[in-house]
């Protein structure tokens, strides 16, 4: 038999055996899964942009009212 796949949990680092009896994976728990969610939606994790890219469409968003 192989062993079981260990990974760490994103948010506490507690390891994770990688398989069905692990619903929550990568994450150790349902708590970890939320407290990362949140992070996103705080805009505390973000995937960087391409700067072309935002400078190529920013003319096409109406002007900041900042």
């Amino acid at each position: 038999m192989t062993a079981p796949t260990l990974v760490a949990c994103p948010t506490c680092a507690a390891p994770v055996e990688w398989g069905p009896q692990s619903p929550s994976r990568p994450f150790c728990s349902e708590r970890c899964k939320l407290i990362d969610l949140g992070a996103w939606a705080s805009e505390e994790h973000a995937i960087p942009g391409n700067p072309l890219e935002d400078d190529l469409f920013s003319d096409d968003l109406p002007p900041s009212r900042h």
